[in-house]
């Protein structure tokens, strides 16, 4: 149902055991730590879902000892609707407990029309975190990111925004997203030349999108900067949601994720053979790839995104078995291939 702002809702509490229930990884060599598990709100936190729905996902993501929220200045839909909403959220649910959260935004892709509204600018980055922190209502978040490289822009530029951010007291610390090696190990230097390291790298990751392997990691682990990969379950290709083949209600079929011309019964049939593989182990297919993508500790955190309570307690679940023999991590690996899904290419690839 609609968000009334009028009707009765019992003031949050969080779940005093909530720090018990979750583990906590490093960030790279900073003093950071972040929740195995957080939650992105690239999809299913816009407009055109009921904001109830998104105020129970975010409590019991916090009862589960979730305390990163992930966000960017275009998710939505419409565009920053996502930020508009969790901070009416946070306004009434989660305002005495900023200090408990590590909350992140980002720009770098089209947010409002004109040059100045996309890509890698000074005057972009900047502005658009102006903007996210009056949706949010919030006075800074914990990371702010450039979502990806621009390669009409100097590096040095983009990485300047993400410096003065930090010393305008409006950003924590700082993040790139979707570069490559080569890109990140430049970004790297400059913003140490700043004054202001780099904290973390979000890359996409899964078990069908290895790219970060081929070099991303041992950079970042050089370092000292830490890893929290995205779309863990490949865009939700690994969940039991196509192991007959593609719905018609999936975001493939509505054109949302990767071309469906990449879902070749090839494709399909490492899903089926992956998904065999869990289910000896007593997971979901979902809930190994997420363990999986955590088996490197490179990997400070999995990102995941959550459409109702219940998908967000099943993946989480994920935690109770991270352990991988020799001989799974064997098999998995004769069927964790490549499989052309990352649609994030352009950048990664600069």
């Amino acid at each position: 149902m609609p968000y009334d702002p009028n009707r009765a809702d019992p003031a949050y509490l969080p779940d005093p055991e909530r720090y018990e229930r979750m583990p906590y990884r490093r960030v790279g060599s900073s003093g950071i730590q972040l929740p195995a598990i957080s939650l992105g709100l690239w999809q299913n936190f816009g407009d055109d879902r009921p904001l109830a729905g998104n105020r129970a996902i975010l409590r019991r993501a916090f009862d589960l000892g979730i305390t990163h929220f992930d966000l960017a200045n275009n998710y939505g839909p419409p565009y920053g609707a996502a930020e508009k909403n969790f901070g009416r959220i946070f306004s009434e649910d989660f305002r005495p407990y900023r200090d408990e959260l590590i909350i992140s935004s980002k720009a770098g892709y089209d947010q409002w029309p004109g040059p100045y509204g996309d890509h890698g600018s000074r005057k972009y980055l900047l502005a658009s975190l102006d903007q996210s922190l009056q949706r949010m209502g919030l006075d800074y978040v914990d990371i702010f990111y450039s979502h990806r490289f621009d390669p009409d822009t100097p590096l040095r530029e983009t990485m300047g925004a993400l410096d003065a951010a930090v010393r305008q007291g409006k950003a924590l610390y700082v993040g790139i997203s979707s570069y490559s090696a080569a890109r990140s190990e430049e970004a790297i230097g400059i913003l140490q030349e700043l004054g202001t390291p780099l904290l973390i790298h979000q890359p996409s990751y899964s078990l069908l999108n290895r790219w970060i392997e081929r070099g991303l990691l041992d950079v970042l682990t050089r370092h000292g900067v830490g890893t929290i990969v995205f779309s863990p379950l490949g865009q939700g290709l690994l969940t039991d949601r196509y192991l007959d083949g593609v719905p018609e209600d999936s975001r493939v079929r509505r054109g949302e994720a990767f071309d469906e011309s990449l879902l070749s019964e090839e494709a399909l049939t490492r899903v089926r053979d992956l998904n065999e593989i869990a289910q000896r182990r007593g997971q979901s297919l979902a809930q190994m790839a997420i363990a999986w993508v955590l088996r490197d500790p490179a990997v400070s955190s999995a990102l995941i995104g959550a459409s109702s309570v219940s998908q967000l307690e099943q993946n989480v679940a994920a935690l109770e078995n991270l352990d991988f023999s020799a001989s799974e991590l064997e098999e998995i690996e004769r069927h964790a291939q490549d499989s052309s899904i990352n649609i994030w290419a352009p950048s990664s690839d600069a």
